[in-house]
């Protein structure tokens, strides 16, 4: 299933087998529990004697090496012998882990030599176009976390400002499935269904998933959880069952079930796009370029051969127009050719969030009700999939094109869909969710139309920084449930959502949001934004 040819190694760095150098030095490890999220750090006390002799400074890259294992770290000084003491070498918890010894085994700390690709990375930083060598040197020193967050913030920022043609995509992302593992499912079609994200609720994968594998195709769906958004499909499927399970368990149950909703962190795909995600994030930057990368490298290591790619656009979507979608599918598709996977891109309604439910428990209710056939589920939310399914479907040799909304329709109402979605959350180990009794939030919140009026305007951006702010995806039953959709005619006092938290503060912070703008807008019907998609 993987091939072992490009099946990564505990240690991605090269040399690690090496000696240490002669003058390196050695200091009793100490775990320092501080996740630094994807970026290894070390702590030397500012009176160690090797921090003096060494010369090291703040922010410098050191090598580390303990039982033939070999990192790569930033240098960060402490004052505190409480948090690590002259003799000894704390590690963040990236890098203890990485490192792999138990805290009191030595280690050996030396400078770092410059990264090899530092070069094209200053070409890259003043404009120039780089070639396949090039980005193959970059990803292999990001993958290797050879470069520091100062680095890695040059390299997205000069990728953004001079925007990488299409060669330079296709480059990026080759390098990208190459620096990690690649699965091989030994089947001739691998499906899989993607949205390039922004769209609060938009939960459809937990549905093309059971409909898709119910019709037999293979579709093993490892998803990532929410960084920026009040969930993602990992943290809604953990309210089911569990996400984190070991590669060889996932094998098994997408065998026999012909499909999964996992988490993906475990299996090493691409692992620098996750890299680049901890510094584009949190910067906002998500330049077309880097998103294509890092989408279509994810599914290639992934051994999807067939995709079908949800670019939603609407006025606070990412795409806000049809010539942007249509440039972003022509880049899409251009490099998903030469990487030899069948893509379907298809240009969906991303006016507003889809379904009711935003945050990790009121999704999962919203798509059993899906899968349930129960009147209350959200018709967009079933539409869609029922859509997205039928097209994965007509990848099918055996399926005509067009019949597939049919099929998919006719799995979900009987009751197919959701006898495979229970097969899966058992294989994957039941939580006991109850959709009729869904573990909300103990405080609540209620947001109310101020006027009488259409709705005209749902902001997708900021009813999920309410739901981010209320506690979601951390507390998995905070969120906000949605009460009106667009074009819905409301009267002054009509009840827009309600926002539910865990914890006071983080109600406090969510009502605050909503004091300063309730992500509504209200006018006449003649207001309401028209879209133009393909459905």
């Amino acid at each position: 299933m993987v091939n072992p040819s490009s099946a990564p190694t505990s240690d991605p760095v090269p040399d690690a087998g090496a000696p240490p150098p002669a003058n390196a030095a050695r200091l009793a490890v100490r775990r320092v529990a501080i996740d630094t999220w994807h970026e290894n750090v070390v702590y030397l006390h500012r009176d160690c004697a090797v921090y003096r002799a060494e010369g090291f400074q703040a922010l410098s890259k050191v090598e580390v090496r303990a039982n033939g294992r070999l990192i790569l770290a930033t240098v960060n000084v402490v004052d505190d012998t409480r948090i690590v003491g002259c003799e000894e070498l704390g590690l963040s918890e990236d890098a203890f882990v990485r490192l792999g010894v138990e805290s009191g085994h030595h280690a050996s700390i030396s400078q770092a030599e410059r990264p090899r690709s530092m070069d094209a990375l200053f070409r890259k930083m003043n404009g120039e176009r780089l070639d396949r060598d090039d980005f193959r040197g970059i990803v292999a020193d990001i993958a290797g976390h050879r470069y520091s967050k100062i680095e890695l913030t040059a390299f997205v920022v000069a990728c953004n400002r001079a925007e990488l043609d299409r060669e330079e995509v296709y480059y990026l992302t080759e390098a990208m499935v190459a620096t990690g593992r690649r699965l091989d499912w030994h089947e001739p079609q691998v499906v899989d269904k993607h949205c390039i994200g922004g769209i609060p609720g938009n939960r459809t994968s937990m549905l093309v998933v059971p409909i898709v594998a119910a019709h037999g195709l293979l579709c093993p769906k490892t998803s990532s959880r929410a960084i920026t958004s009040p969930a993602g499909t990992a943290d809604t499927m953990e309210v089911l069952a569990g996400v984190e399970l070991p590669f060889e368990r996932l094998r098994e149950i997408v065998r026999e079930h012909r499909g999964c909703l996992a988490w993906g962190g475990t299996a090493d795909l691409s692992p620098a796009d996750d890299v680049l995600i901890s510094v584009e994030r949190p910067l906002s930057i998500d330049s077309p370029g880097q998103m294509v990368a890092s989408i279509l490298s994810k599914k290639i290591a992934a051994g999807s051969t067939h995709l079908v790619l949800d670019i939603p656009i609407g006025p606070t979507a990412k795409v806000r127009s049809m010539p942007e979608a249509q440039r972003l599918r022509r880049l899409f598709e251009y490099v998903a050719h030469r990487l030899h996977l069948s893509l379907d891109v298809v240009i969906t309604d991303g006016r507003q969030p889809i379904g009711n439910g935003i945050g990790p428990v009121l999704e999962t209710r919203d798509v059993m009700r899906v899968l349930q056939c129960d009147p209350r589920a959200p018709n967009d939310l079933r539409q869609k999939a029922l859509r997205l399914a039928g097209r994965l479907i007509e990848c099918d040799p055996d399926v005509r094109g067009g019949d597939g909304f049919a099929i998919a329709r006719d799995i979900l109402d009987s009751g197919r869909a959701l006898a495979r979605m229970n097969a899966i959350i058992d294989a994957q180990g039941r939580r006991g969710f109850d959709p009729e009794q869904p573990p909300l939030g103990p405080l609540v919140h209620e947001v109310r139309a101020p006027a009488d009026g259409v709705v005209t305007g749902i902001d997708n951006f900021q009813i999920a920084r309410i739901a981010r702010l209320a506690g979601a995806p951390k507390v998995q039953g905070a969120g906000v449930d949605l009460a009106c959709k667009l074009g819905d005619s409301v009267r002054a006092g009509t009840l827009l959502y309600r926002v539910y938290a865990g914890f006071g503060a983080d109600l406090a912070f969510a009502r605050q949001a909503c004091e300063r703008a309730t992500g509504y807008r209200l006018g006449t019907a003649a207001e309401v934004p028209r879209v133009f998609v393909e459905f």
